[in-house]
């Protein structure tokens, strides 16, 4: 086994728990702004749906686990990549529309959708991949990963928090407007500080092993965003339903990652580093694309 897959990185049980309620903060503020109605748009439009889970859940999997094959990366990098893409679109992909002058709409349509999905496609996803691969079968089986407890703590951290948010929402939408806006910007705030915690704690890791991951993190993610964009223009989708549809399929919601990834893989080296060099990165390839394309308005 190679060096990088035998290294675990340090993250106390007391800042796991804080990593679940901060995530299910994050997921509940996100579940704040949306309604049932949002739900019954995307009904409406069953080609979006379609062409956002078939992205999200079907050809990213796949598409990671071909480039996986593809460039042959150490075991443990090799499962953080199946985790990253087994995992739902990231909150701060409805944001990314909104500056890209995308369809915010169909954007928070979709996340809330692909949340509810996720309880089931993510563990499912992970397991189906990272089992067909032979170097990062050995480790799940060393691991004994039960497919059942990944589900709860994805239920308990995004689907009960979205189901919760949103009957908030409904019983008093006024209210649930005006915590939204509070709380989803100290929720990621409170996000963001935890993972610079885990990166303290860790720094001789990160930066001794970060190189492993820049250029294969950086690959991934472009090839997602090209995914969603290809896909979506193939089928004819407006600009604004296409940038909505790429950004969804390019900013997962690697916090999940690393949540399962210290709940159940006691932080594995090289899956760690990669799920947060993901959260970096697709931040900042996210937000130049959306700002380049907020200068884009025209449908062609």
């Amino acid at each position: 086994m190679q060096e990088l897959d035998l290294v675990k990185l340090n993250f106390s049980t007391q800042g796991l728990w804080v990593l679940n309620i901060a995530l299910a903060i994050v997921m509940f503020g996100v579940a704040l702004g949306i309604t049932l109605d949002d739900f019954k748009r995307l009904i409406k439009l069953p080609r979006l749906l379609f062409l956002g889970l078939l992205s999200q859940f079907v050809l990213l999997p796949l598409v990671t686990f071909a480039f996986v094959w593809a460039t042959n990366p150490q075991p443990s990098i090799a499962l953080g990549m199946f985790m990253v893409a087994a995992c739902p679109g990231g909150n701060i992909s409805n944001f990314m529309t909104h500056l890209a002058k995308g369809n915010t709409a169909l954007s928070v349509s979709l996340t809330a959708f692909t949340t509810l999905m996720a309880i089931v496609m993510t563990p499912f996803n992970f397991q189906l991949y990272s089992s067909l691969h032979q170097p990062t079968a050995g480790l799940l089986r060393d691991v004994a990963l039960s497919p059942v407890e990944v589900l709860k703590v994805v239920g308990m951290v995004l689907g009960l928090p979205l189901i919760l948010g949103m009957l908030v929402r409904y019983r008093f939408p006024e209210r649930g407007i005006k915590l939204s806006k509070g709380l989803k910007p100290f929720s990621i705030v409170v996000f963001v500080a935890i993972v610079c915690i885990a990166f303290s704690k860790n720094f001789d890791v990160f930066t001794g092993y970060v190189d492993r991951v820049l250029v294969l993190g950086i690959g991934h993610n472009i090839l997602a965003l090209f995914l969603g964009w290809c896909l979506a223009k193939s089928f004819g989708v407006s600009l604004m339903d296409r940038k909505a549809i790429t950004l969804e399929t390019g900013i997962q919601n690697s916090g999940l990652g690393l949540l399962l990834i210290f709940t159940f893989f006691d932080g594995l080296g090289g899956m760690a580093i990669m799920a947060a060099f993901w959260g970096i990165w697709h931040v900042v390839s996210g937000l130049v694309l959306a700002y380049v394309w907020s200068f884009k308005t025209t449908t062609h």
